[in-house]
């Protein structure tokens, strides 16, 4: 099996510094509580960045995405974006990583003085935790592309639980790729709750039909910060980009599919349902639309 989270192997992976309440300890003994909210409740949210070149590329706009996650379910992170910008930086440091890195940063409620479900239990503080890894993606992905399977497992309802929310809560999605496995792919495609095409278990989902790229209308799926500069960038190229409804008809049927991401950028799709998409590799336009993402990545450096 290949995930779009596939990359090259790094021993110095192995004897990393994490970064957990201000401290860099060292990985085997980077722990929280078992009375962390994130731990027992899946109560907290997290971004993935990329680092370049000593750059946290799009910093703003993940921390646009993540501070709004936190008003939204009244998490208090306790440190500002130029903090978090300062932890990171400590943290990347401390391992001498200057490039081709991916940082998770974990922000939970924090540790709880019973082991029950009410926000109030959590009373000492937020729970930071940052992981900088070296961390190219997989060559062989980026070439081969992924399988995908559709699977019933849907993404919900805003009201229930907005896939915006980049949540500790992934169990909707690790079941939607439990159930792509058993149908012998690699990841699932998941459908909104109309039927229609809408992201996948781990990444934004686009099409390329007829010279046109696809994605979905964005009510069901999480706001990508690759994904909306993916769109951004074709319009500026000229190049028409849709958000719109579409089945898996219109998706068997593309000339190219590929995914988004901030670890994989863009990750092409081999096939869906076992149905080979185009060539089974990056197409034209997944190329194109590569370069202009590289180019708009340097322009951050």
């Amino acid at each position: 099996m290949a995930t779009t989270h596939d990359a090259e192997a790094d021993e110095r992976n192995d004897h990393l510094l994490i970064y957990v309440n201000g401290q860099c300890v060292p990985k085997d003994q980077a722990v929280v509580s078992v009375y962390d909210s994130g731990f027992m409740l899946g109560d907290g949210l997290w971004e993935g960045l990329r680092l370049y070149d000593g750059v946290w590329t799009f910093f703003d706009q993940h921390m646009d995405r993540l501070f709004d996650s936190c008003k939204a379910i009244d998490l208090d992170i306790g440190m500002t974006r130029e903090q978090l910008h300062e932890a990171l930086k400590q943290t990347a440091a401390a391992n001498n990583i200057t490039t081709d890195a991916h940082a998770r940063l974990m922000i939970t409620r924090g540790v709880k003085v019973k082991p029950f479900q009410h926000p109030s239990l959590s009373q000492s503080g937020p729970t930071i935790v940052i992981i900088v890894e070296h961390s190219a993606p997989s060559s062989q992905v980026q070439t081969q592309g992924i399988r995908l399977a559709s699977v019933p497992q849907v993404r919900g309802l805003p009201h229930s639980q907005d896939a915006k929310l980049n949540s500790h809560s992934k169990l909707n999605c690790v079941i939607a790729c439990l159930q792509a496995e058993a149908a012998g792919a690699d990841e699932a495609l998941m459908l909104d709750p109309h039927g229609f095409v809408n992201t996948t278990n781990a990444c934004n989902f686009f099409i390329v039909r007829k010279g046109e790229v696809w994605t979905s209308t964005g009510d069901y799926c999480m706001n990508g910060v690759t994904r909306q500069h993916v769109i951004d960038l074709c319009t500026e190229n000229n190049l028409t980009v849709k958000e719109k409804n579409f089945s898996l008809y219109e998706a068997y049927s593309a000339d190219e599919a590929f995914l988004t991401g901030t670890f994989g950028a863009q990750t092409p799709v081999a096939s869906i349902d076992g149905k080979t998409i185009g060539t089974g590799m990056a197409g034209p336009i997944t190329q194109k639309i590569r370069g202009w993402y590289r180019d708009l990545i340097e322009q951050q450096l």
